[in-house]
């Protein structure tokens, strides 16, 4: 028998992270305004909790597939007081290794090879990549021009083969809040049809302007259907600790232990543990950050809005990210290489996120100072004015 390198993942993406990392290591001084992550570390607390984890030696062993009792106990207390969600009856919470992790796991559950998942444009790219890898197909349906939901065009893509729609909100790459109503009918619709509605809510803190974060798991009659994701590596500066949950259907629960003991068999005890700290000190800890990175935010729509004439930008009130539009006919890709070799700035190209008509990039803005995040918006203008004026 000939071995052959031809699989399922030849139709899988590359992920764009690590690419645009190779380039900014061969340029080095690159500012990144690429990938999304925070610029400030764990709370302290979360750091003394692994005293606890080292103290006792059962810790070093495996722990509940779904997670350790303690920390399933400060989630729900969080569901209840941040989300309005009550953890009872139909729903259930699992821990994972991140939200990702959250993600494929919900994904596994539901779909046979050959399920479709309905994700809003431009979607976030790990998950397409997911619905890929599990040999299902990501049936793509526009958002507005102002990247909101367009409920009527969600229902009119459902089809036999349909198992759930996807919502990012906040969202990743957009920065845009959701509309409640739309969030609400869309949930609906999923309920009317027999389908899931998964909702990651990964950037629920980072909010501007006064909007407000909803999150369809507190809907009434939604605890059937709705899969809701969470992480802790945005708001408590966990992002290589690897650590989220997820809130699922309970008739969901049996598949769900049976993915996560294959993959996992439990998520990393010493993250639990410092997610157990963080959990105590709760969203104060993320929002008293959230005054510098308006501040970078506010900088970066005033620079952009300098040049109206090459960019269209969509003022959005969530997560930390713009999504531009290039008013030019030029590569996403090869615009994101002149501004990492030429201007020492990198940026996410938008094809990357499922937008191949038009050239768009994603700008992330909460990973980097103040000081030298201006320094990198002011080098992206003068980069982006030159090339394409």
């Amino acid at each position: 028998m000939r071995l052959t390198n031809h699989s399922r993942m030849d139709a899988v993406q590359a992920p764009v992270i690590p690419l645009v990392g190779d380039l900014i290591r061969q340029n080095p001084g690159t500012i990144s305004l690429g990938q999304g992550v925070v610029f400030y570390p764990p709370p302290q607390e979360a750091i003394a909790s692994i005293s606890a984890f080292l103290s006792e030696a059962e810790n070093h062993k495996y722990q509940a597939v779904g997670g350790i009792a303690l920390l399933k106990e400060a989630i729900i207390e969080k569901l209840s007081r941040d989300n309005r969600m009550e953890i009872e009856g139909d729903h259930t919470v699992v821990v994972t290794a991140g939200s990702n992790m959250g993600f494929i796991n919900a994904l596994l559950a539901i779909t046979n090879p050959g399920s479709e998942i309905i994700l809003p444009t431009p979607y976030y790219f790990n998950h397409e990549m997911a619905i890929t890898m599990a040999s299902c197909t990501p049936v793509l349906v526009p958002t507005d021009s102002d990247y909101q939901l367009q409920p009527e065009a969600i229902k009119a893509a459902i089809t036999p083969k349909t198992k759930a729609v996807v919502t990012i909100s906040p969202n990743n790459p957009t920065g845009v809040i959701y509309r409640e109503l739309d969030l609400r009918e869309v949930n609906e619709i999923c309920r009317e049809q027999g389908l899931y509605h998964i909702s990651d809510e990964a950037y629920e803190y980072f909010t501007y302007e006064g909007a407000q974060h909803v999150s369809p798991g507190s809907f009434p009659g939604s605890a059937g259907h709705t899969i809701s994701l969470y992480s802790l590596s945005k708001a408590y500066g966990f992002a290589s600790w690897r650590i989220g949950y997820l809130v699922i259907p309970q008739h969901l629960l049996e598949a769900v232990r049976k993915i996560q003991d294959t993959i996992l068999i439990c998520p990393p005890v010493i993250s639990q543990y410092a997610a157990i700290g963080a959990l105590k000190v709760g969203k104060s800890y993320c929002l008293q950050y959230l005054q510098e990175i308006t501040v970078v935010r506010q900088f970066l729509l005033d620079s952009l809005g300098a040049i109206a004439s090459i960019v269209k930008i969509v003022p959005s009130q969530g997560a930390f990210y713009f999504f531009l539009k290039v008013n030019r006919p030029v590569s996403d890709w090869e615009l994101v290489k002149k501004l990492v070799k030429e201007y020492q700035i990198a940026v996410i190209p938008g094809t990357t996120f499922g937008m191949t008509e038009g050239c768009y990039l994603r700008i992330a803005y909460g990973a980097l100072l103040p000081a030298t995040a201006l320094t990198g918006i002011e080098r992206l203008v003068t980069g982006l004015k030159a090339i394409l004026l």
